[in-house]
């Protein structure tokens, strides 16, 4: 009976992974969005559905944010987000931002410009997705593509 109790106040302290529900280990991503785009709020659920923890805040200016976290306004897209010291930009597929916190890159984060058609969040049923960049934004300001995505 007091293993039991001991266990439990260690889970509930964060001390014991293992014991701690799935979703409470789930890294925490800060999403910064307008209160009236539905994308925003699909990509929000591809976030989750891929294992994230999402806090999603209404802002009256998500441009503000973009320029807070260090995004170039011309790689803008509808929404901003941070996680784990990075800031994302976009409809960022959940494996990039996974395969961002696994290498731990020297960088501000990524971004996927605008809002391509079949992007996480922008799915269209019946229509042809396009091709796209995930960029990792350089902290001088650069970037490369991380990442092409293929039209589909």
């Amino acid at each position: 009976m007091q293993r039991r109790i001991v266990l439990r106040a260690l889970a509930l302290a964060g001390l014991a992974p293992g014991l701690v529900p799935a979703k409470q280990q789930a890294p925490l991503i800060e999403v910064y969005k307008s209160a009236t785009c539905g994308c925003c709020g699909e990509w929000v659920r591809h976030l989750e559905a891929g294992g994230f923890r999402v806090e999603a805040r209404n802002v009256p200016n998500t441009a503000a944010y973009r320029e807070r976290y260090g995004i170039p306004s011309a790689l803008g897209s509808c929404h901003t987000a941070t996680i784990g010291g990075y800031a994302l930009e976009g409809h960022v597929p959940a494996t990039d931002i996974k395969r961002l916190l696994k290498e731990r890159p020297d960088a501000v984060g990524l971004a996927v410009p605008g809002m391509p058609l079949g992007s996480p969040g922008m799915e269209v049923p019946d229509r042809k997705a396009d091709a796209y960049d995930v960029l990792l934004l350089r902290k001088d300001g650069s970037h490369i593509v991380y990442r092409h995505v293929a039209a589909q």
